[in-house]
């Protein structure tokens, strides 16, 4: 089973609507990525069309389960990135592609039963491409879901939102994730736990890929800078050249830390210079930062105007 502990409920709820013919024309799966709504929705999608569910899991060896998992089902359309004209990814989900997507919705079900389109990352389609999904999202044809995925899901048009049943992922309790940690083998759970603000799914891959080690880069670096020591431009390399957002995330951890151990009258691990109100702008302008490296401005100039506040 590909889904997740703290699915259990949002399946079941699902399942229950399902069992009463009552599903929604459009569904919202939101929440922060690395907990597993693409898991979610991957069994619950191939469960909807296999021939022969149980429960609402799919049997996995019909001809429909086949075929989903070859990903040549024809009564499932996938919505994503596509390629321009210069066989470039896109960075949004453009208006052609939903208006091809009305196009092949107007066609029945080749198996006689669902069609279901997933658009994901939802929260990338452009201006135009919501707007041309709230004629679809308006007027429904039967036998239709739609799944949005969202890991920013105020980033959608509220008109978008409004029009779907939203299924919110959260960050589980702190002992299921620390409990789903150990039986994935992470050795050091609970600071893995620490360093994703919670997050299991984040927890597990940044286990596996040095973040710890990282978190404590970022740590020493914003120490050292806070003392007049370090060279800023060396920080903004190093941190660029791995994965400037999560640095940043780890940056912005440790203000938060700094701010706590000043509240309790503990040693602040960073020795800031910056007073309270001041240094609670700096986390501000550390997420900030985080969604700008998402646009068109240089990640270089963008970690440094943070570290120089920081300064």
């Amino acid at each position: 089973m590909s889904r997740w502990p703290w699915h259990e409920d949002a399946w079941s709820r699902l399942q229950a609507r399902r069992e009463r013919d009552a599903l929604p024309h459009a569904l919202l799966l939101a929440g922060p990525a690395g907990l597993g709504k693409r898991d979610f929705l991957a069994a619950f999608v191939k469960g909807l069309l296999c021939q022969h569910p149980v429960g609402g899991e799919a049997c996995g060896t019909c001809r429909a389960c086949q075929l989903v998992d070859a990903g040549t089902h024809p009564d499932l359309i996938t919505l994503s990135f596509g390629l321009r004209k210069d066989g470039v990814t896109r960075s949004e989900i453009v208006v052609d592609q939903v208006r091809d997507l009305s196009q092949r919705l107007s066609m029945a079900s080749q198996f006689g039963g669902w069609q279901v389109v997933t658009i994901d990352p939802a929260d990338a389609m452009n201006a135009a491409a919501a707007n041309a999904l709230l004629k679809t999202l308006e007027e429904p044809t039967p036998s239709t879901l739609l799944v949005l995925v969202a890991d920013q899901p105020a980033r959608l048009p509220a008109t978008i939102r409004s029009r779907c049943q939203r299924i919110d992922f959260l960050v589980p309790p702190r002992d299921v994730a620390l409990e789903w940690l150990r039986a994935q083998g992470v050795a050091d759970a609970p600071a893995a736990l620490d360093a994703a603000g919670g997050n299991p799914g984040m927890a597990r891959a940044w286990a596996a890929d040095g973040a710890l080690k990282q978190r404590g880069e970022v740590r020493h670096d914003l120490k050292a800078l806070a003392a007049g020591r370090g060279d800023a431009m060396e920080v903004v390399k190093r941190w660029q050249a791995v994965d400037p957002a999560r640095y940043l995330w780890f940056a912005a951890q440790a203000a938060t830390d700094e701010l706590r151990a000043r509240a309790a009258g503990t040693p602040p691990p960073l020795e800031s210079q910056l007073d309270d109100e001041a240094l609670d702008s700096w986390y501000g302008k550390a997420n900030r930062a985080r969604d700008a490296l998402r646009g068109p401005l240089r990640a270089d100039l963008v970690l440094l105007e943070v570290l120089a506040a920081w300064r």
